[in-house]
């Protein structure tokens, strides 16, 4: 394995690879590491120009990477640390159990934090700042299943009731109770990020650790020691988000992360690598990605048995157990342990002689002993010019016996035994007689005990209590009417996209006195497909070392700016690093005291459908900020095809509580949604976020017609009244995006050819629309006693005559979801289906969304209703060229 230690060349003799030892170790003790590193590195780079090909590994031994000999002293009661660590064992235990004793089945997880409570302590009592007026403080993803320990700790802390304990898992009970999992939108005063979705923590927490130091190259934020640590498990890094962005973090030299990956070498199902080394092949990864590597392997009872070994016959034996095996000494005893591991080698099992078995048997591994942990989160924060990921090596269920230490089923552990729990009650030491110990109280010491004064003594000294979310950010004072609105006057004729005018939008917020510097645009290596270049040169594209390379295009008006202090956040070709960038961003304001506002642009449909669990974690989080869908609707992105035209996002869009959805078609409307959402999230302080779709489709923008500012924002209004509101046959059109111009022609055809007079509305928001419904529906049936509400669509159609017919360029399910609130039927047309590689006239075709087809639908509802005869329709049909035999845009 790449881990062994090499065997004797032939002919070598002992002596000579002894002398070779000993001539490091003086280099080592006369002038440090660092002269040996090079020395080391000098005769590999030697060796290979004398055609010495050496193998390549990114591997070190399977041991520590600290030396006992380098450890720092630990500068902690240990013994007071362990008891305290103890108590927050037996309380999250104590939750889970209980929890599970009142609801059968009602979940949570005991295995997690009893392999992690190591790693976390020495976190809160020596390491994790907490955030003040005068210091920002450290950022801490917590590994989610992790949760009950650190409900556990603020129990003892004295910042969560016994009540909330008990109620862990049970939210509605009177008094509240605690989410199963870090939840900023089910405790908005205490956790800060959602970490369960697994993969996602990582990825955010470089893009966090990142976008901390954009705040600082910007000057937005003094430039602090603060740090990002991650928790993770070892099974999460199979996550492709987990390690997807690990070399953005070393390119970037973010020396402001640590990763920490509890390696118990377990999943949820069985071992991670059981035929294989999951902390070689993590350390391969991270090392080949240049982050600095500690590797935290074996406890403090493991050194004089390594310093017993002059031969390196220890960790040439580590190196040769898979996973598997590891499992399985976990769980065996100290006869096992010795006949399995150190038989192998008779001088092996002189090394450890003078120990008795059961001596071997709780031999630690090196997450579960605080020195080796203290040493290597030490060696972590003083390390500079790139991230760390520390691999500890852990048991999974720690503690908890035969009840599932180690064992492929502790993930799944809700209960304990009377036995179990009084072993575990011994095993750590908690103040229990057996019959208290049975029913499983929550245990906290007096307020003046030794142990409470002790842990608030620390987490004073490290500025407050973790984790904890609290808003500093001071609202924003402008209404912003006259940066808006040049916007509401149309294009004068000329023809400008949506994208184009939410551009021009965008040029003048960065030129805001108050909000310029705030705007965080963030795109994903489509800046110019979106016609952003010109943003280039005036606010740059962030970059952390400014632009070293004169760029090919420098002579050009729009060449491709990096600087320092950019504003631009160009992320190259990832939606999901993207998004975490726009969450970071969005979520500053409660992290960092900042109102940044990001506006994250990008194709439409590799948003809601690709990474819609970072947008749900977003939602979670209370993010604040706009999604920008570009070329969006399936019929307006020309020639893409199948895998672009996104008629998906809005439906997408609707289980998110706190995004508001919006497809406008004109300019006014975007200013009118964007003007309104800042003053809803960042003056009001509300916990939404926008989703707003734009199109590259160009056409003339109207001037907004009269006071329809309300309409926009509740999701719908009356664009363009029929010329002829007296005519015999009526009908009601409601188009939205891109198809509300397929719409207008309808309206001119309907009116010309077949004396139909009807009204066309502009459709904003379907989603808008809907939640009003329900939330209608929903009081009028808690209030049966009081003035019914009337939903906002039936009262905008009150008074409107003749047939319904709505046109959408996305699913038809986004205007039947509100029809049942309309007066009448409702005929809709929309893009259910695959997409094509086409023109846009051929699309609206083949998806039977364009004008002909909207004022067909139209005659056919008339028809229906008895209002025209049949010949009318066929008539219709012939005229407008339609053939009646083509596919199903919905199956082919």
């Amino acid at each position: 394995m790449d881990n062994e230690i090499s065997t004797q060349p032939h002919g070598m003799e002992d002596v000579e690879i002894q002398e070779w030892l000993e001539s490091l170790d003086a280099v080592l003790e006369s002038s440090g590491p660092e002269v040996a590193a090079e020395i080391l590195e000098r005769l590999r780079a030697h060796a290979t120009v004398n055609g010495i090909d050496l193998p390549f590994s990114a591997n070190t031994p399977y041991a520590n990477t600290i030396p006992a000999r380098l450890q720092p002293l630990f500068p902690g009661d240990q013994e007071l640390e362990r008891r305290i660590k103890s108590l927050i064992r037996w309380n999250a235990l104590a939750m889970v159990v209980r929890a599970n004793r009142v609801e059968h089945n009602i979940g949570g997880h005991i295995s997690t934090y009893a392999s992690a409570a190591t790693l976390y302590e020495v976190g809160f009592n020596h390491f994790f700042r907490a955030r003040s007026e005068e210091f920002e403080g450290d950022t801490v993803y917590f590994q989610g299943h992790a949760s009950p320990g650190m409900y556990a700790r603020a129990f003892l802390e004295g910042r969560l009731s016994a009540q909330k304990l008990e109620n862990f898992r049970r939210e509605l009970k009177p008094g509240g109770g605690l989410s199963s999992y870090p939840h900023p939108w089910l405790m908005p005063d205490f956790w800060e990020f959602p970490t369960v979705s697994m993969g996602l923590s990582p990825l955010m927490a470089i893009y966090q650790a990142r976008f901390n130091r954009y705040l600082e190259d910007r000057g937005m934020k003094p430039a602090t020691d603060a740090k990002v640590w991650a928790f993770l498990g070892d099974g999460e890094t199979d996550e492709p988000e987990s390690l997807g962005a690990i070399t953005l973090a070393s390119r970037e030299k973010l020396d402001n992360l640590i990763f920490v990956i509890n390696c118990n070498l377990q999943r949820l199902d069985g071992p991670v690598r059981g035929n294989g080394q999951i902390i070689q092949e993590l350390e391969s990864a991270f090392r080949g990605a240049r982050w600095n590597v500690i590797k935290v392997l074996w406890g403090s009872e493991w050194d004089p048995i390594f310093e017993r070994d002059t031969e390196g016959l220890l960790v040439k034996r580590m190196g040769e157990l898979v996973d598997g095996e590891y499992q399985k000494l976990v769980v065996s005893s100290g006869a096992y342990v010795r006949e399995h591991f150190f038989g192998s080698d008779p001088r092996l099992l002189q090394l450890v002689e003078p120990l008795p078995d059961e001596a071997l048997r709780r031999l630690r591994l090196g997450g579960h002993d605080p020195r080796k942990v203290y040493a290597a989160y030490k060696a972590a924060v003083e390390h500079k010019g790139s991230p760390t990921v520390i691999l500890a090596r852990t048991i999974k269920g720690y503690g908890l016996g035969e009840a599932g230490e180690g064992k492929n089923v502790t993930h799944q552990q809700k209960k304990l035994n009377e036995d179990e729990l009084r072993e575990f009650r011994s095993r750590f030491g908690i103040p229990l007689n057996d019959e208290d110990c049975v029913e499983v109280p929550f245990y906290r010491p007096a307020e003046d005990s030794v142990e409470i004064q002790y842990l608030r003594a620390r987490r004073e000294a490290l500025g407050g209590y973790v984790p904890k979310r609290s808003i500093r950010s001071k609202p924003l004072a402008a209404d912003h009417d006259d940066l808006f609105k040049e916007f509401l006057e149309g294009s004068d004729g000329r023809e400008v996209s949506t994208t184009m005018a939410f551009v021009g939008m965008l040029r003048k917020m960065l030129k805001d006195a108050e909000i310029g510097k705030l705007v965080v645009p963030i795109v994903p290596d489509e800046a110019r497909t979106f016609g952003m270049e010109s943003l280039f040169r005036t606010v740059g594209i962030y970059s952390s070392v400014g632009q070293k390379y004169e760029p090919v295009d420098v002579n050009t008006l729009l060449y491709y700016k990096e600087a320092k202090d950019g504003q631009i956040l160009e992320e190259g070709i990832t939606e999901a690093g993207s998004m975490a960038s726009c969450i970071a961003a969005g979520t500053a304001y409660a992290t960092h005291g900042i109102n940044t506002i990001p506006f994250f642009i990008y194709y439409s449909m590799f948003g809601f459908q690709r990474i819609a669990d970072f947008i749900w974690a977003a939602a979670d989080m209370r993010m604040r900020g706009f999604l920008l869908g570009g070329t969006s609707g399936r019929t307006t992105l020309g020639g893409e095809g199948l895998q672009h035209q996104d008629g998906n996002s809005h439906v997408l869009a609707l289980p998110v509580p706190n995004v508001k959805a919006y497809d406008p078609a004109f300019a006014y409307e975007i200013a009118v949604i964007i003007q309104d959402g800042i003053r809803r999230m960042y003056k009001d302080g509300e916990n939404v976020f926008y989703y707003i779709t734009v199109m590259n489709e160009p056409y003339a923008m109207p001037v907004m017609p009269g006071d329809v500012k309300d309409g926009i924002l509740r999701g719908m209004y009356r664009f363009r009244p029929a010329p002829n509101a007296k005519a015999k046959l009526r009908a009601q059109l409601f188009g939205s995006g891109a198809i509300l111009n397929e719409v207008l022609r309808a309206q001119e055809i309907l009116e010309s050819k077949y004396g139909v007079a009807a009204d066309v509305w502009s459709v904003t928001s379907y989603k808008e629309l809907y939640f009003d419904g329900i939330e209608s529906e929903r009081w009028n049936r808690l209030h049966p006693g009081e003035k019914a509400r009337v939903p906002y669509v039936t009262k905008c159609l009150a008074d409107a005559p003749g047939v319904l017919v709505a046109a959408s360029d996305y699913l038809k399910t986004l205007p039947n979801m509100v029809s049942k609130w309309m007066p009448r039927r409702l005929a809709s047309l929309g893009t259910d289906g695959f997409g094509r590689s086409e023109g846009r006239a051929s699309l609206r075709e083949f998806f039977e969304v364009d004008s002909r087809f909207i004022t067909l639908a139209t005659l056919h509802e008339l028809f229906v209703d008895g209002k025209i005869e049949r010949s009318v329709l066929d008539k219709a049909i012939k005229d407008l060229g339609i053939n009646t035999d083509k596919p199903n845009p919905v199956i082919s």
